[in-house]
């Protein structure tokens, strides 16, 4: 059971409360065609660990809020987690969800040579929702979320990467399979169809 407090009442439509989402080099164009195709009542939290260049100011959320039905908006310190909202890491900063709704910001170390980390994004969400969690690896370079997709797996969440032959840069995608705890692998355009089935369809 998710120890988080906004677990039954708010979630009471959805097979799993949150998505962890991850990407790096490519990342713009996977998260457009993830995001832009989920229907504006898609009961789960979002939340995005993207890669990006830590010296300027992001103009991801304004972008990718004209591309899906869903509100898109750069993550604040002690923000409350609400279903119909996207929350994406600041650049240079790591994001964490906390077991009571609310998310942190850290400037913590880098891990694996960047921040935000998804490893670090991946551990929290499954510390947090255990098996109500699914997490998702887009196209990046590197090995960012090898860690967190084990953390997923082992409290009994679920995870998606993207096919290699689809990622513009198969680094994380591949990896993440390399862990043995992918339970999904799937083409881009299959991923947001899977997690509304997933997420928007309860067992009898």
């Amino acid at each position: 059971m998710s120890s988080a407090v906004a677990s039954k009442a708010e979630f009471e439509k959805a097979a799993f409360d949150i998505v962890a989402i991850a990407t790096s080099a490519g990342g713009l164009k996977a998260l457009s065609t993830v995001l832009g195709r989920l229907p504006a009542d898609f009961p789960a939290l979002i939340v995005v660990v993207q890669h990006l260049d830590p010296h300027h100011r992001s103009l991801m959320a304004e972008i990718l809020n004209r591309r899906t039905s869903l509100e898109v908006k750069q993550a604040e310190e002690n923000e409350r987690l609400c279903p119909g909202k996207i929350f994406i890491a600041p650049p240079n900063y790591h994001l964490l969800v906390n077991p009571d709704g609310t998310l942190s910001l850290s400037q913590s170390e880098r891990v694996h040579y960047v921040r935000p980390s998804a490893d670090l994004l991946f551990d929290s969400v499954a510390t947090s929702y255990k098996d109500r969690a699914i997490a998702v690896v887009l196209t990046g370079t590197g090995s960012d979320g090898i860690m967190g997709v084990q953390a997923i797996k082992a409290m009994g969440g679920t995870v998606i990467a993207e096919d290699t032959r689809t990622a513009e840069f198969s680094g994380m995608p591949l990896a993440a399979i390399r862990t043995g705890s992918v339970d999904f692998i799937l083409p881009l355009a299959e991923v947001a169809p899977a997690l509304i089935t997933l997420v928007m369809t309860r067992d009898a």
